[in-house]
């Protein structure tokens, strides 16, 4: 028997309450999730070698399939060659890092700028370090890489060795696979750069770090903005739903704030989506006191880019203050979304999502196909005139791993 999905209202459960969630805007909502505030992030972007935007895709057939009037899915397997969107933010933090180190204007945040020879040269001793479970340490040695400087990778206890490898691939990186969980790892991290006056690029905050990360959560909002402006090309105004897969949350809360700005009068009716095992944002908002519960232990989830137990203080707030509802899924669910994506219906493009990258298309196929789920699906308010916006945040990390859920897909 299948463990069961389990989904909780937040604090914005209608599209109807644009007068408290304006007053919102003016309390926990960060100003440096702005679109204007966040030019000089797209910018710099844009000044990256090999720089394009990720397709959104559309799925019509799979829309009509499951009865709602639009599915379009940002695929971020297409970005900068790394199979996921993690460079994005870990590139333009490091960015800032090198601005000031160089002590530079914001202005200065781009690419040509910060490469010339002589700043390389001023930038081999620099070496960044961080913790993951593989994409934001793949983007952290690729960005490394970029600049000339060098990167230490820590991942936690039961990481694939096909992630470390893929990261130690990138310009000889020095990877370890520790015996920790994930929020240890971020620790220990933390503790070697004091140690050794490394500079540590972590994409969740703690007490007294906080720059880096904020940095890293507004790169992200560039796939956002990309995402804006091509469904506003293809005469969509705004989705009315969209699914966010979380696991600190720096992610999720980076693209929901952007919503929340740029749709301040009517914003989409957003559903954070974690594995059930490491469900720390959804305990978070279950507990009901607004504050962020951690969850200790090692567990286990086939979503490892998800599977970290302490939201990210610096975005929970948001997550807290601007989601509709909060989603705990067992693994198949997600299994579900990769095989959907892979195997699409009619003439629907397959869309390569891995594992962190394919939950949020899996709930939405249950809510709309399960019986069992008719409630939660009303609650939702996904109907005929639903226009879903979700993000595959990553491609094929783990070969074997996707190739085994791929092949045995049973879709009907």
């Amino acid at each position: 028997m299948k463990s069961p999905i389990t989904i909780i209202p937040g604090s914005a459960p209608s599209q109807s309450l644009a007068n408290n969630l304006a007053d919102n805007l003016n309390k926990n909502l960060p100003p440096m999730l702005s679109s204007a505030a966040l030019a000089d992030v797209r910018h710099f972007h844009q000044s990256l070698p090999h720089y394009q935007p990720t397709p959104l895709l559309a799925l019509p057939d799979l829309a009509d399939k499951l009865g709602v009037a639009g599915i379009f899915v940002k695929d971020e397997s297409h970005r900068f060659g790394l199979g996921a969107f993690k460079g994005l933010g870990a590139a333009y933090a490091m960015a800032t890092i090198i601005a000031r180190y160089l002590k530079l204007t914001d202005g200065n945040l781009d690419y040509t700028i910060l490469s010339a020879p002589a700043v390389k040269k001023q930038l081999k001793q620099l070496v960044f370090i961080t913790a993951t479970d593989g994409n934001h340490g793949k983007g952290v040695a690729w960005a490394a890489a970029l600049f000339g400087a060098q990167a230490i990778v820590l991942m936690p206890k039961g990481s694939k060795p096909c992630r470390a490898e893929a990261i130690r691939a990138i310009n000889q990186t020095t990877v370890t696979i520790t015996d920790l969980n994930y929020d240890d790892a971020v620790r220990r991290a933390a503790a070697l750069a004091d140690q050794h006056g490394y500079i540590l690029i972590q994409d969740t905050g703690f007490d007294g770090y906080q720059e880096i990360p904020n940095a890293i959560t507004r790169g992200y909002t560039t796939m956002t903005a990309e995402a804006v402006d091509q469904l506003t090309d293809l005469g969509i105004s705004k989705p009315s739903h969209v699914f966010l897969q979380a696991g600190v949350g720096s992610m999720a809360g980076g693209v929901l704030g952007y919503l929340a700005h740029y749709y301040q009068q009517n914003p989409p009716l957003t559903t954070i989506v974690e594995p059930d095992t490491v469900a720390c944002i959804f305990k978070s908002a279950d507990q009901g006191n607004g504050q962020p519960l951690a969850i200790g232990g090692n567990p286990e989830t086939i979503m490892a880019g998800l599977n970290c137990g302490e939201p990210n203080p610096l975005t929970w707030p948001i997550l807290r203050d601007y989601a509709s509802f909060y989603a705990s899924c067992p693994d198949w669910v997600t299994e579900l979304g990769m095989q959907t994506l892979a195997h699409p219906r009619g003439l629907d493009p397959a869309i390569v999502s891995g594992e962190s990258g394919a939950v949020g298309l899996g709930l939405l196929v249950s809510l709309c196909q399960d019986q069992h789920l008719a409630a939660l699906k009303q609650q939702l308010k996904l109907n005929h005139t639903s226009t879903i916006l979700l993000f595959s945040t990553e491609g094929n990390t783990d070969p074997a791993g996707y190739d085994a859920i791929i092949k045995r897909a049973d879709l009907g």
